[in-house]
């Protein structure tokens, strides 16, 4: 991928980082990470971000990226990698707290997926491949790393499914494969909410829609 900033590539540093002490070098590491995500919630574009605009950003110089990040698409990996936790740890606040009937559980976590989508517009695109998805080979990512994004999310999604099938609340007989079924089903519906800015929809609640029939509720 291309390091071309998309914004002046001469504006020297806006801030001058503080040299980290003996032991902070993560700390680093977390700054690049910080910066990289700003850039991307300040313009929307994934391709905002670079080794020299992150650089800029944190106030350091770019070749002392490299002790960190091998190149762009590891930063960006990072990043989407970080944004997935926090997808996940956000679902299982959300489950933790919507009682302890697990169909009421299931719609929760449905809408605050959605929710998140909405949002967290730049992040979420970025997350699910975006323009930084790297052909294999050319950059320092590996299948292994790409093939893991989202898998503590949908298990969350699984284990909750999982939950309604074991209390009777739904006739699903492989929970991991319709909690992924969910998931596109509402990444779907995410990314039509997001380009489709006229649509008749319906008056009925179409999250809750999806869950329903996607996961086959029952009244039990």
């Amino acid at each position: 991928m291309s390091d071309t900033d998309v914004t002046s590539q001469d504006t020297p540093p806006q801030v001058t980082r503080v040299r980290n002490r003996r032991g902070e070098g993560g700390r680093l590491r977390e700054d690049i990470l910080d910066a990289a995500s700003a850039l991307l919630d300040e313009t929307g574009d994934e391709r905002a971000i670079t080794l020299r605009s992150v650089a800029r950003k944190v106030g350091i110089a770019a070749p002392s990226i490299y002790r960190h990040f091998p190149d762009q698409p590891a930063i960006m990996l990072a990043v989407v990698e970080r944004e997935f936790a926090a997808l996940a740890d956000h679902l299982r606040d959300v489950a933790q707290n919507a009682g302890d009937d697990p169909r009421d559980r299931l719609y929760a976590l449905g809408r605050a997926y959605l929710r998140y989508a909405q949002d967290h517009p730049g992040r979420y695109r970025t997350m699910f491949g975006g323009l930084w998805m790297p052909t294999l080979g050319d950059t320092s990512l590996t299948q292994e790393q790409l093939t893991d994004l989202g898998a503590s999310a949908i298990r969350v999604l699984a284990d909750a499914l999982a939950d309604c099938v074991a209390a009777g609340q739904s006739t699903v007989t492989d929970p991991e494969l319709d909690a992924v079924t969910l998931w596109v089903s509402m990444h779907g519906l995410a990314h039509q909410y997001t380009v489709i800015r006229v649509f008749p929809w319906p008056a009925e609640n179409v999250a809750d829609a999806i869950i329903a029939r996607v996961a086959k509720l029952t009244d039990a």
